[in-house]
């Protein structure tokens, strides 16, 4: 039963880290026609808004990560003492990131998580350069 509620909840966490994702690009790319403002301080805009994106998303794993430890018990974020929130943030942003320093390891029902956010951290931050990407050849032009 454990496995099951752990493949939700990292099936869950995928399709809605998508859905904000896609709802922050999309709302980006909406509203810079219409900004007044140069070519350069689009692209930090665009920049910012997909790095809150990301935050949001990171956040929202490690918040995941201590509810399935603390309150579900499928398992443990292994290493380094883990007691606060901040250490699970750290954990998901290493994990998002697929940095992977070590310190802190995925035991038993985390594992699964950990990996799933890594594949859709992978994905989103491509994604964030390849629409950065974009924007870029679009603004560039206006200099």
């Amino acid at each position: 039963m454990s496995t099951l509620i752990e493949f939700s909840i990292a099936l869950f966490l995928a399709v809605l880290v998508v859905l904000i994702h896609y709802e922050t690009l999309r709302h980006t790319s909406a509203s810079l026609p219409r900004l007044k403002l140069p070519p350069r301080q689009r692209i930090l805009v665009v920049i910012c808004a997909a790095f809150f994106a990301h935050l949001i998303e990171i956040t929202l794993y490690a918040v995941s990560y201590l509810a399935l430890e603390q309150f579900i018990g499928s398992g443990i974020v292994a290493g380094q003492p883990v007691g606060s929130f901040y250490d699970y943030f750290y954990y998901s942003i290493t994990t998002y990131t697929t940095l992977g320093i070590g310190d802190l390891y995925p035991m038993e029902g985390l594992r699964l998580l950990s990996g799933m956010e890594s594949l859709v951290g992978l994905m989103m931050i491509t994604w964030s350069a390849s629409f950065t990407y974009l924007c870029m050849e679009k603004f560039w032009k206006l200099h």
